[in-house]
């Protein structure tokens, strides 16, 4: 419910700009900012969207995960759906999430959120690491477990 209500008091603000900013230049000019705001933002998300793309490709090609290109993909989805919006206020907001700083700010702060969480095996515990149930706990004593699976790649070259 708080998004519902979210959603109507941004398009009651987005009324009430339109109305001031139109008695102010006039109707017709109101309605070409508002165009031209959008076909701008669109123009400006294109270029972003596409740098974004190649950065997650050539991470991709290194063989890391592009994590952080996915997340700013997200970032910049919702750049473009507030800049396809009409009004002033959801093309301010737009035009933020543009900026890569304010991006970058965004991510920071929801990392800092994500982070405390520490997935084991499945399992995400809060904080640190707990040892599974029926493992040697000693094993574990430290807190810093690191599971994973290898294959040398020599061997698989060979076959």
């Amino acid at each position: 419910m708080p998004l519902f209500i979210f959603f109507i008091l941004v398009s009651l603000l987005e009324i009430y700009v339109l109305i001031q900013v139109g008695s102010l230049i006039g109707a017709l000019a109101t309605v070409a900012l508002v165009v031209l705001t959008a076909v701008v933002g669109v123009t400006l998300l294109r270029a972003q969207g596409l740098a974004t793309l190649m950065r997650a490709r050539a991470r991709m090609e290194q063989g890391s995960l592009p994590a952080e290109e996915l997340a700013e993909g997200f970032l910049l989805a919702m750049a473009g759906a507030t800049l396809l919006t009409p009004g002033f206020v959801t093309d301010a907001l737009g035009f933020a999430l543009l900026v890569p700083r304010v991006r970058k700010k965004l991510l920071q702060s929801a990392m800092k959120l994500l982070k405390p969480n520490v997935m084991m095996g499945g399992n995400v515990y809060e904080g640190q690491a707990r040892p599974h149930a029926g493992q040697d706990n000693q094993a574990h004593a430290s807190g810093r477990v690191i599971e994973g699976d290898y294959q040398r790649q020599d061997e698989e070259q060979k076959r």
